[in-house]
């Protein structure tokens, strides 16, 4: 097999697009998300192929993944893990939680307590656990897929910003077509496709990606760009609060992960235009502070505000 990104770039997307049907634009930002080696946010009504996406990554990687499936009796210390007491060493050892894998899946995140939400912080900024004053590693590379419902349906809890600020990247999945449907009744029609996926790549190979993302080249008109419409966002008179500097980080390094993927060594300013509404779309806070429903009308205003950004020649 080829080490050439493109190659091996293409193989993952492949692999996974074997199993989620007519998902192509979710299956591209998800990979944009690992390979940029951040996290992402699913969110949809329950049933439309969240956690089937999740799945289909993980089961795609030659590595160690776990799924957390998310409730309100869900402890900080179910996901992290904790001291247990050893009675042959007489001592407290650590046993690690869910979270201690190379790709977990969160699935409904908004289901559990905003106290137990909070305990992935640390691991998804830091890569890494703090237990009893000691710190444990993440094994690397590191992504959480994270899968959650409207705020409107019953039993969820809103993520607070300081959370969806974590996420590189939210994206909805919406319904499929028709005739996507149709396929997906006929390959279901012995159980679960997923199930038998095979890894398309391992770490070493996942590391290396990201490697090459970094080093994938933005010039100064393109930096000046997105400054332009992060600047638009904390000035509109619509929003309480714009994006902040982790955001145009955030949109900055998914450009470059965009680009390689499209198979390009360099950003154009089309790929920091696509990126602007998963990047940034949760993380303004409008005035009124809306939520659930309004998100459409938030993305709107995102593509508003780029549109009116002068693009450089």
């Amino acid at each position: 097999m080829s080490d050439e990104p493109q190659d091996l770039i293409a193989l993952l997307q492949e692999n996974v697009s074997r199993v989620v049907l007519g998902k192509e634009d979710v299956v591209r930002l998800t990979i944009v998300a690992l390979l940029a080696g951040e996290h992402v946010l699913l969110e949809d009504v329950p049933g439309v192929g969240k956690t089937l996406v999740g799945k289909a990554i993980a089961r795609s990687l030659a590595g160690t993944f776990h799924r957390i499936q998310f409730t309100p009796d869900l402890l900080p210390a179910d996901i992290t893990g904790s001291s247990i007491y050893n009675s042959q060493k007489h001592e407290f050892t650590f046993s690690p939680g869910p979270i201690f894998a190379n790709v977990v899946l969160a699935d409904e995140i908004n289901r559990a307590t905003p106290r137990t939400q909070s305990a992935l912080l640390e691991s998804m900024s830091e890569c890494q656990v703090s237990a009893d004053g000691e710190t444990h590693q993440l094994p690397q590379p590191f992504m959480v897929i994270a899968t959650q419902n409207p705020v409107e349906f019953e039993g969820t809890y809103p993520l607070p910003e300081s959370q969806l600020d974590r996420f590189l990247l939210r994206i909805p999945l919406g319904y499929p077509e028709r005739e996507v449907e149709m396929r997906v009744l006929t390959t279901h029609r012995e159980g679960e496709p997923v199930d038998s996926l095979s890894p398309a790549l391992d770490c070493r190979q996942v590391a290396a990606l990201q490697a090459v993302v970094r080093k994938v080249e933005v010039e100064d008109s393109i930096n000046e760009y997105l400054l332009d419409i992060v600047q638009a966002t904390r000035a509109c008179d619509e929003l309480h609060v714009g994006v902040s500097t982790r955001g145009t980080l955030a949109l900055y390094r998914a450009a470059q992960a965009a680009a390689l993927v499209d198979g390009r060594t360099f950003v154009v300013p089309d790929d920091v235009k696509r990126l602007a509404i998963p990047v940034m779309a949760h993380r303004v806070i409008p005035k009124g502070h809306l939520h659930g429903g309004q998100r459409e009308a938030v993305e709107s205003l995102i593509e508003r505000l780029v549109e009116e950004t002068p693009v450089p020649g």
